[in-house]
């Protein structure tokens, strides 16, 4: 018969391998999965990286390494630095007694449980190279982030939504990003290379009770992908729990044009 410690572990490891968090050690098994209440605000990334590079005497460095697949008596080295313009915010080099491994890290810093953060932004163009963009797709996206300008009455004279679009055009789009949808989320994520993200944190920067949430991209991408390609009522583009809009603002300069993808990074703390 197992053990009642024994078999808390055994959950534990199930329940990991279903959320797609590493799993915690018996010691932090009654911490939630994947989430915990800091004992610090966080105020930015570099802060985040400097609770790394303390590991040592870092609680919640030292439980992120947990969740994180590693065994802090095994750690030789913690080495955390701040990559520009790639999808991981920080990289954290890991060296243990199995060798030296390195951990890229998405973070997602909110102050209010129903913002929105910005995941990409990109010129159209480069979105069409990367993802093989039909000619007439991207056409109809030049309207929408106003590249082209209106050939028809629209609600705005410098661009459409794409709700404005004749019902073939509408379809046109909604089936490319459904087609495409689980490379294009991925990208959006992940990205690719030396510096592609393997984790996201969320850290909430509340003063009375701020709370972190750690998950396995894979997880993220899934969570986030999850749900139908579908236009909104306000005719932007809406891929499962994403929102692809034109940037905006920027005083009328030439980056507002640019497509930009944003999500509720807190949504992953309750899970839905």
């Amino acid at each position: 018969m197992l053990r009642r410690s024994n078999l808390l572990a055994v959950i534990t490891a199930i329940l990991g391998t279903i959320l797609g968090v590493a799993a915690q050690t018996p010691q932090t098994a009654k911490v939630e999965l994947g989430s915990n209440t800091a004992k610090n605000g966080f105020k930015n990334e570099t802060e985040i990286a400097e609770k790394f590079n303390n590991w040592k005497t870092d609680e919640d460095a030292r439980t992120w390494l947990a969740f994180m697949g590693r065994k802090t008596a095994e750690i030789e080295s913690v080495a955390a630095s701040k990559p520009h313009g790639e999808k991981a915010d920080i990289q954290v080099r890991i060296k243990s007694l199995s060798g030296e491994r390195i951990e890229g890290i998405s973070i997602k810093l909110v102050s209010s449980p129903a913002g929105f953060n910005q995941i990409d932004k990109r010129w159209l163009s480069t979105y069409s190279k990367m993802w093989k963009m039909p000619a007439d797709v991207e056409e109809a996206l030049k309207l929408f982030v106003g590249e082209t300008k209106p050939n028809k009455q629209s609600r705005l004279a410098n661009r459409m939504y794409i709700n404005e679009f004749d019902a073939e055009t509408q379809k046109k789009i909604v089936d490319f990003f459904t087609v495409r949808k689980s490379e294009i989320v991925t990208a959006l994520f992940k990205g690719d290379g030396q510096f592609s993200a393997g984790w996201m944190m969320v850290a909430l920067k509340s003063e009375t009770t701020p709370r972190w949430v750690l998950r396995q991209i894979d997880y993220v991408i899934k969570f986030f992908g999850d749900g139908p390609v579908e236009i909104t009522r306000n005719g932007n583009l809406k891929i499962g729990r994403i929102t692809m809009q034109r940037k905006g603002g920027d005083g009328g300069r030439d980056t507002a044009k640019m497509l930009q993808f944003k999500i509720n990074p807190a949504l992953l703390f309750e899970g839905k």
